[in-house]
């Protein structure tokens, strides 16, 4: 299983490993390496999440007896342990200690609970089509990107004029523009966001791989890639449908700016949101599971 996981984490890594070889940029995905920001070898590592137990030789698990938050036991029984007649059992355990983890990021868990569970039952919302993205350059001269604009800037200037931007997610709002700023129709804040976030938006779901890096040995091996591939494969169309030209990095365009555009928007958000559902929900078994074994544990349900 570890093998077959670092296999897949490689080809995961192996494009961005090329670039920093040669010193080439990808705006698209080396955002998730730089704002997140993921480390190679976080991906690469496999690991059971909680509740799973290993057992082996103590040489096969000894990578895991002295890794943070895992708790050990050597072999139940050795030779002068075990009764006459009986097999001898060698094996050794390791698992991921819950209780310890929390002792040091109960409060972490317990937000990241929150936010799961309030943006599980929130109503999602498809319209927003990455405007804030728009609003991240509207009548501003320095971009945060070397790219071109692809309609120019004022042409992406009318873009915004003539929209209704509606950007729920606080780190995205709060890169817009000073001009922009007041054109949100809502009023998104660090304070509020475990109430306001809601899930069918891009910056939200891209999140859920900030969540499981939070989490750290807690969540599996597997679910860490999962999320990995969901943010990456989020942050293509939020980039294709921006205001920025990222065929010169061998993308598309999604002009949001036409009617075609905007369909095929809400058509690739709506297949994120149900991909995000599914692992938000496998993010809530873990800190469910983190909240059960924390003894100072009483009830972490949000109050409205």
């Amino acid at each position: 299983m570890a093998i077959r996981h670092r296999a897949r984490a490689d080809g995961l890594l192996a494009a961005r490993e090329q670039r920093t070889a040669t010193g080439a940029k990808d705006e698209v995905e080396d955002f998730l390496f730089t704002y997140y920001p993921v480390r190679p070898g976080l991906l690469r590592r496999w690991q059971p999440g909680i509740g799973v137990t290993l057992a082996g030789s103590a040489d096969q698990i000894a990578a895991w007896k002295g890794t943070r938050w895992y708790a050990s036991r050597g072999p139940e029984r050795g030779a002068s342990g075990r009764q006459a007649g009986e097999p001898r059992d060698d094996r050794a355990l390791v698992w991921f200690d819950g209780a310890a983890f929390m002792d040091e990021r109960a409060d972490t868990v317990r937000w990241i609970h929150t936010l799961l569970t309030n943006t599980m039952g929130a109503t999602p919302f498809f319209g927003c089509l990455g405007l804030h993205e728009w609003a991240m350059v509207y009548r501003q001269a320095d971009h945060r990107h070397a790219l071109p604009l692809r309609l120019g800037q004022e042409r992406t200037d009318e873009v915004v004029d003539n929209s209704t931007i509606r950007c729920s997610h606080f780190d995205a709002f709060r890169f817009f523009t000073p001009a922009a700023v007041p054109l949100n129709t809502l009023a998104p804040s660090a304070q509020g966001r475990i109430f306001q976030e809601q899930p069918a938006c891009l910056h939200t779901n891209m999140d859920l791989l900030r969540h499981a890096l939070k989490l750290g040995p807690a969540v599996p091996g597997g679910l860490v890639l999962d999320c990995f591939e969901l943010a990456r494969d989020i942050r293509i169309l939020d980039m294709e449908a921006s205001p920025y030209d990222v065929t010169s990095r061998g993308y598309g365009v999604v002009a949001i700016e036409t009617a075609q555009g905007r369909a095929q928007y809400i058509s690739r958000q709506r297949g994120f949101r149900a991909r995000a559902d599914a692992l938000r929900a496998r993010l809530l078994e873990v800190t469910t599971a983190l909240v059960g074994a924390d003894p100072a544990y009483s009830d972490v349900r949000p109050s409205h």
